[in-house]
């Protein structure tokens, strides 16, 4: 769209949020901010007045600090990225949403949202979850990428990782990131994952988003 063309209309504006983070052997580094624009197309492409914004690719992931590729601005320069951002979007967007791909920008998108309340101006968010799913480049994810984009999957690489439930590792992985709980960086057992598992799962996720904008 053209700057006119957005003038001329009042919008709910959804802005894709992921990451550039290792997703163990099988899955690209930008996994999360795939998996977030699929889920805020598809929403938008079913309720009138939304629009979708180039998607951030870049979000706090230190947590994978130590794996090749992996890219950080971490939590403090998210929530700026992220007030600043809803700080200039004008009077034609009538709403602003986050949908976030990635667990690790959850603290700076809960900071952002408190921020721009203060400053007068709501900002709605949605985050996956999926109840029996596995945290990181496990089945969940893995098969939400063979519904998405099946020929960036590295299937003949897929390898389980830690599958010791998130609660019990949790404050390995505060003191040393992913790589002190998983050697190869999955929190999971890909192995097993279909794409029509993921065509339901994100399914789910288009739905919700979709409820909360209304449609």
């Amino acid at each position: 769209m053209t700057s006119p063309e957005v003038a001329d209309g009042r919008w709910h504006l959804v802005i894709p949020f992921g990451s550039t983070e290792q997703h163990g052997p099988h899955l690209p580094l930008d996994t999360d901010t795939q998996i977030a624009v699929a889920v805020a197309n598809a929403a938008a492409s079913e309720v009138p007045g939304v629009v979708v914004s180039p998607a951030l690719p870049i979000g706090a992931a230190g947590e994978h600090a130590g794996f090749a590729g992996t890219l950080s601005i971490g939590t403090a320069a998210t929530t700026t990225v992220l007030v600043e951002i809803v700080r200039t979007a004008g009077p034609e967007f009538e709403s602003i949403m986050i949908v976030n791909g990635h667990g690790g920008n959850q603290a700076a998108v809960q900071a952002a949202v408190g921020l721009c309340a203060a400053e007068g101006r709501q900002l709605r968010t949605w985050s996956p979850s999926h109840p029996g799913g596995d945290a990181h480049a496990g089945r969940t994810e893995t098969s939400v990428m063979l519904a998405i984009a099946p020929d960036m999957v590295r299937l003949d690489r897929v390898a389980a990782g830690s599958t010791a439930p998130l609660a019990e590792v949790m404050d390995d992985l505060r003191d040393g990131g992913v790589a002190a709980v998983s050697p190869n960086g999955v929190l999971g057992d890909p192995t097993g994952a279909a794409a029509e598992e993921g065509r339901s799962i994100l399914a789910t996720w288009v739905s919700e988003v979709r409820a909360i904008l209304g449609g």
